[in-house]
């Protein structure tokens, strides 16, 4: 379960419904309740934080984020968007990662889910990380 506290709009999420789940992104969060308006390709729906849950972040949610990527010479991986720079070790393993934008840099945060990059993305930068290109 996502802690409601984790989220902003913006954030892109999967929620339960009816055993089907739905991809989508966060629209509207409703503090007295604890539910989370997700937008999804046929509409928005609410959903409370135990019918939400996470998309880990993986080589494919970076590329679906518009993240160049750099292979070193290491092995470890450079992911690229503007300014903003993601280091993994090696390719796929997202278990210690850094991260840096201009002299803010953040060694192994605890960054396992693309709503988490996403946060950490507009803490650093001051703009929302989407699938949009910059």
């Amino acid at each position: 379960m996502i802690k409601f506290s984790d989220i902003k709009v913006g954030d892109y999420m999967l929620g339960e419904f009816d055993g089907k789940m739905w991809q989508g992104q966060v629209t509207g969060l409703n503090g007295n309740e604890k539910q989370v308006c997700l937008r999804t390709d046929v509409q928005e729906f609410w959903f409370s934080t135990d019918q939400l849950y996470p998309f880990p972040l993986s080589d494919d949610a970076l590329q679906i984020l518009n993240f160049n990527k750099q292979v070193n010479e290491d092995g470890s991986v450079k992911y690229m968007k503007g300014s903003f720079r993601l280091v993994i070790p090696k390719a796929n393993d997202f278990s210690s990662i850094e991260m840096w934008y201009r002299e803010d840099r953040r060694h192994h945060p605890d960054v396992r889910y693309v709503h988490q990059l996403q946060n950490q993305y507009h803490d650093m930068t001051k703009i929302h990380l989407t699938t949009a290109p910059m």
